[in-house]
C-alpha cells in the first residue's frame, strides 16, 4: 500500500469521529445502556423480578382458592364428617373402622 492510499484510509476512519453529534449520540446511548441508575441491565433484573413474583402471585392465588373450596366443605356437618373420617380415621360408636393397605402402599424398612 503507498502512503496516499494509507493517508485516504486513514481519513475515511476519522471522518465519523469528527462529527460532535455522533459523538455525543453514542456516549448518550452508551451511558444510559450500562452506567445510568435506569439502564436496560438494571431494567432487564427487575422485569426477571418481576416475572417470578407473578409467578409466586398465581401460585399463592391458586392455593387460596383451594383453601377457600376446603373451608367451604368444612362448613357443613357432612363435610366435617367426612374431614375426620378420611384425614383421622374418626368413627361413630357403632361402626368398625378397617384401614386396607396395599402390598405396593407399604413402606417397607430394611
Amino acid at each position: 500500500m503507498n502512503s496516499s492510499k494509507l493517508k485516504t484510509v486513514w481519513r475515511n476512519l476519522k471522518r465519523p469521529f469528527k462529527n460532535l453529534f455522533l459523538l455525543i449520540g453514542v456516549g448518550f446511548l452508551v451511558w444510559m445502556l450500562f452506567f445510568d441508575a435506569n439502564s436496560w441491565l438494571i431494567h432487564r433484573e427487575l422485569n426477571q423480578e418481576i416475572e417470578q413474583l407473578e409467578d409466586k402471585k398465581s401460585f399463592y392465588q391458586d392455593a387460596i382458592k383451594q383453601d377457600q373450596q376446603e373451608w367451604k366443605a368444612l362448613q357443613s356437618e357432612e363435610g366435617l364428617e367426612r374431614f375426620g373420617r378420611d384425614k383421622y380415621y374418626l368413627k361413630k360408636p357403632n361402626e368398625d373402622v378397617y384401614i386396607i393397605e396395599f402390598q405396593d402402599s407399604i413402606n417397607k424398612k430394611p
